[in-house]
């Protein structure tokens, strides 16, 4: 009976595997149809337009409308009405926040706001060895801001942070509610909100700056928007993930819509809610550190102003503590979501709101005493200046450790120059193309629209060779970033110990503004176009290595066995069964990997890096917002086309 079955099929079968058996599959079909399409417009383009760059016929130039916008708005920012009775109220508003966030920390004295940071953590954290491990990352990080003397440079940044992470939360959670109970607004919010977590944050920067200037309100203002889209994103994950039996128990109470919200909804959402605030709070304090460029002074003012002189090591004084409170808000915000869920070991003083009296009691007392013995101010005598030492270790390295030197050269000859000339000998039109086909294979026909028009729209910019030349640094970095990154998920998956070793130091990583990262790369390789590429792939790879050795570990055990069974060694398990089902994950790993190259490449416009970050600079630094908002629109074009053409629409599988 099988073999009557069976030898039908294997006739009816055998025909499959010619050209109709090639059409049936979605991906053989797009590829068929581009390369009939190549054959025919490929010779056309040659035929119309030739080869060489962006036609100057096919510019637009904006950046003379954006300087007499920009002059526009300084010439009136004193007498018209929108910013007497509207812009200067929330540029008042936002100065006045700030400043009074900032006197109250400078009230209760260093000490204070010492005890103060310890002391919540502590108890934020849980009472536990946690808890004690993270009080005492808050202690060093407040420690080392006083020792480096960057004590007032880190109030103000955490006055900034305290004000911006509020709004920012504040925003997303009611954004989330809107998506979150209703399936209308979240899926017209979507779209938005996936195009705001890809654009770099320089990006941000500019409108700010063309409305209200230079100073706090703008650095205040684009850190809220930029902070927002995770707090929005888990708001409304947390209130669609709600367990449908526990609202329906409530419904079935008579409990009104804003009760279940209440009492069910939110209460079930704390978790993802608190994730939201954690991925909120990192995201606002990488703006206000690159906020420094439009005035908003704090740690990042020090670090910029180093970096702009080569002062090494007064960047890495203002770097320390940077990284330092970025990990303690991390491990603080953490631990506290971790803990949701969670009954506490006991009654007593130590737990509930008798442990927040206590911290609020503790903190007043040691304001109080500090206040009284020892002053507002961190003594001057418990200060060390590292700029001098660290100089003078970055001048010997550039004597001593003239390889770094040689590499940087070498990559930049060998790899980086080629790849930009390449892409900018190619034709216009045959990259446009190019973008359209890769967009349409990996997605859908919108996808590749979307792509080619953002393409499009930095030709019609005028700024098409300096876009290539930020691609050429882009794709520099991600292929050196995927190199390297797969290899170690690959080993991180397949080696536990490896695994555990690496997770703290991925962690803290994952935690730095990338703008921290430019300090000792520019201390090793010198103000280069390499140290951007360098500074990039050290801040992609821990996403990169965690997506990796994640999409590995969750490859169905079943598969892998049926591979062992049929006596395939580890090296053919690993390439024709786990990464093979991995693909999904090294696919997001690919786009996370393209959009936090991206976001560093740009940065690197302050190290040497060139092309659309110098721009952007440039129009910051000097005033000429023309050029800085045309450079960064065209990183946000750029933006969107790396991220559609590296995360595929979702669809049916054939």
């Amino acid at each position: 009976m099988t073999a009557v079955v069976t030898a039908p099929a294997k006739e009816a079968a055998a025909p499959e595997s010619g050209l109709r058996g090639l059409l049936r599959h979605r991906v053989h079909r797009k590829v068929l149809l581009l390369g009939v399409l190549a054959l025919v417009l490929i010779p056309v383009g040659v035929a119309l337009w030739g080869s060489g760059s962006w036609p100057a016929d096919l510019t637009v130039n904006v950046s003379g409308p954006l300087d007499d916008a920009n002059q526009w708005v300084i010439d009136n920012r004193d007498t018209h009405p929108l910013f007497l009775y509207f812009l200067l109220h929330l540029s008042n508003t936002a100065t006045d926040a700030v400043d009074g966030v900032y006197q109250v920390l400078d009230a209760i004295g260093w000490l204070g706001v010492l005890a103060a940071g310890v002391l919540f953590a502590w108890r934020a954290a849980g009472l536990g060895r946690r808890g004690v491990k993270v009080a005492a990352t808050a202690l060093a990080a407040f420690a080392v801001c006083g020792l480096l003397g960057m004590w007032d440079a880190a109030m103000l940044t955490i006055a900034l942070m305290v004000v911006a992470v509020a709004l920012a939360a504040l925003l997303g959670v009611l954004i989330g509610l809107a998506a979150g109970l209703s399936g209308l607004v979240d899926r017209a919010l979507r779209p938005v909100l996936d195009t705001m977590q890809v654009l770099p944050a320089f990006a941000y920067l500019l409108p700010f700056v063309l409305i209200f200037g230079t100073g706090t309100p703008a650095a205040l203002f684009c850190t809220v928007i930029y902070a927002a889209p995770p707090m929005a994103r888990l708001t409304a994950l947390g209130l669609r993930g709600a367990d449908p039996a526990v609202l329906e128990a409530s419904a079935s109470l008579g409990a009104s819509a804003w009760q279940r919200l209440r009492s069910a909804r939110l209460p079930l959402a704390r978790k993802q809610m608190l994730l939201g605030l954690n991925q909120t709070i990192m995201m606002a304090l990488s703006m206000v550190v690159i906020a420094a460029l439009v005035g908003a002074g704090g740690l990042g003012e020090e670090v910029y102003s180093a970096l702009s002189t080569v002062d090494v090591g007064k960047a890495l004084a203002a770097g320390i503590p940077i990284v330092l409170i970025a990990v303690w808000l991390d491990r603080t915000t953490a631990a506290a979501g971790d803990r949701i869920g969670q009954s506490a070991p006991g009654g007593g003083l130590l737990h509930g709101r008798s442990a927040w009296a206590l911290v609020f009691a503790g903190a007043a007392a040691a304001a109080v005493a500090g206040l009284a013995v020892v002053g507002k101010a961190w003594p001057e005598l418990w200060t060390y200046d590292i700029s001098t030492p660290v100089n003078k270790a970055q001048e010997w390295i550039t004597e001593n450790l003239t390889f770094t030197e040689t590499w940087s050269r070498e990559f930049t000859l060998w790899i980086l120059n080629p790849l930009r000339d390449v892409l900018i000998w190619l034709p216009w039109w045959s990259l446009l193309l190019l973008v359209a086909a890769i967009a349409w294979l990996v997605g859908t026909w919108a996808t590749a629209l979307t792509a080619t028009l953002s393409m499009a729209a930095i030709g019609v910019l005028g700024v098409w060779g300096k876009s290539l030349d930020t691609l050429s640094q882009v794709l520099a970095a991600l292929v050196v970033t995927l190199v390297l990154g797969v290899l170690a998920g690959v080993f991180s998956a397949r080696a536990g110990r490896l695994e555990r070793w690496l997770r703290p130091v991925l962690d803290a990583m994952q935690t730095m503004p990338h703008f921290v990262y430019l300090i000792p790369v520019v201390a090793l390789f010198g103000v280069t176009r390499a140290s951007a590429i360098i500074a990039a792939v050290v801040y992609a790879l821990p996403a990169v290595v965690r997506i990796t050795t994640q999409g590995l570990r969750e490859v169905d055990p079943a598969a892998l066995e049926a591979s062992r069974s049929l006596g395939a060694s580890a090296r053919q398990q690993l390439l024709q069964v786990q990464l093979p089902l991995a693909r999904p994950a090294l696919q997001l790993a690919v786009n996370q990997g393209v959009v936090l190259v991206l976001a560093v490449v740009v940065v690197g416009g302050l190290v040497g890096g060139g092309a659309l970050g110098y721009d952007v600079v440039k129009g910051l630094s000097r005033g000429e917002m023309g050029i800085g908002m045309t450079a960064g629109v065209a990183i946000v074009c750029l933006g969107l086309v790396l991220d559609r053409i590296t995360q595929p629409a979702t669809r049916k599988t054939d």
